[in-house]
């Protein structure tokens, strides 16, 4: 478990070397840069705008490293959250009126079951036909962005707004912050996720079946474990888990859906998971840490570097974290290029050798 958390570090340590040498090419001096990086990030204010930032992250993630124990890999989970943020604002702005706190709950519902439900499509045909889910998800991403956009900049969008957004939802279906922190309550459902997601793997037989699975699915099989239903199950958590990034934007962050709302929020989520050695309690520090260089970018203009600097070494870090996830399966061997030639018989010198009469004339 170290050696799962210390390798992708290991590899986050390169990525910031890289980046610094690439700062100090463009003659920025990428002490100075990270300086005010941290600056903002520790700040009591950008304490605060990480946590929110990070907070659809920290959902992803999970989802990402939920599917992941059992080797599945959820790569819908944009298109889960925005599903979820759909469902969500929906109910929101056009459901009927009634208190607060039945609203919410069930907002919470029909952004969890509009992700489950995108993963499912997926989950299904994995299961009873083994159709690569990697694919499956990845190509939902797309049919439910466009509708996504359809939705914006159509029937949903806000009346004389040039942005594609909807209208904001009514204050009274907003979650309250946590005291005088302005951290929304949101990330306490977060938290008791993630704690949830560790014992449902450490303590339950579900969780002890999913690491049978996934260390090898014909011999669970053979234990009398239903495979096909455990990744239907899987799977559908995932979703579920990717959709309440969704609940979370709409009830505790910005209370509407806009265009372009994943925002690769999904993707993050693979490298925060992979980067959190899928534990699902240093995923919720990793997508603090990813929310704190988002808004890190803010920051780095002081010095006179352009915002998406800090984009840059967002992705930077992906890269050399699947970089490092490749050399850690795959051993690199250098393999001589040359054929090896048999060797040469040993010859007695002693030995006379027969002469063939009529030879060669």
């Amino acid at each position: 478990m170290t050696r799962k958390i210390l390798n992708p570090i290991v590899f986050v340590l390169f990525a910031l070397v890289f980046c610094g040498i690439f700062l100090a090419v463009l003659k920025f001096n990428p002490l100075e840069v990270y300086g005010k990086m941290l600056e903002e990030i520790f700040s009591v204010r950008g304490v605060q705008k990480s946590v929110v930032a990070g907070l659809p992250l920290m959902f992803t993630g999970l989802a990402v490293a939920f599917g992941y124990r059992m080797n599945l890999n959820n790569i819908g989970a944009d298109g889960q959250y925005a599903m979820g943020s759909i469902l969500c604002i929906w109910f929101a702005l056009y459901g009927p009126d009634m208190p607060a706190v039945p609203k919410l709950i069930i907002m919470f519902v029909l952004a969890a079951a509009g992700g489950a439900f995108i993963s499912l499509l997926a989950a299904i045909p994995r299961a009873f036909w083994n159709v690569s889910e990697t694919i499956l998800t990845m190509m939902l991403n797309y049919i439910v962005l466009l509708f996504l956009n359809f939705l914006m900049y159509g029937p949903w969008k806000e009346e004389g707004q040039m942005v594609a957004q909807t209208a904001r939802t009514d204050e009274r279906y907003w979650l309250p912050d946590i005291g005088n922190t302005g951290i929304n309550s949101i990330v306490i459902i977060a938290v008791i996720m993630a704690v949830a997601i560790y014992f449902f793997h450490k303590k339950t037989s579900k969780g002890y079946q999913m690491e049978v699975i996934r260390r090898g699915p014909a011999a669970a099989k053979y234990a009398g474990m239903n495979v096909k239903a455990n990744i239907i199950f899987v799977l559908g958590i995932s979703g579920a888990i990717a959709g309440l990034a969704g609940f979370a934007q709409v009830g505790g962050i910005i209370h509407r859906v806009q265009a372009d709302l994943p925002n690769g929020a999904g993707y993050t989520g693979i490298v925060i998971a992979y980067l959190a050695g899928l534990n699902p309690l240093v995923v919720l520090i990793v997508g603090f840490l990813f929310g704190a260089l988002q808004i890190s970018a803010v920051a780095v203009q002081i010095t006179g570097v352009p915002s998406q600097i800090a984009t840059m070494i967002q992705g930077s870090i992906m890269l050399f974290v699947i970089a490092g996830e490749f050399f850690k399966r795959y051993k690199i061997t250098r393999q001589n290029s040359q054929p090896s030639l048999p060797e040469k018989a040993t010859e007695d010198p002693k030995k006379e050798i027969p002469v063939q009469e009529g030879g060669a004339e």
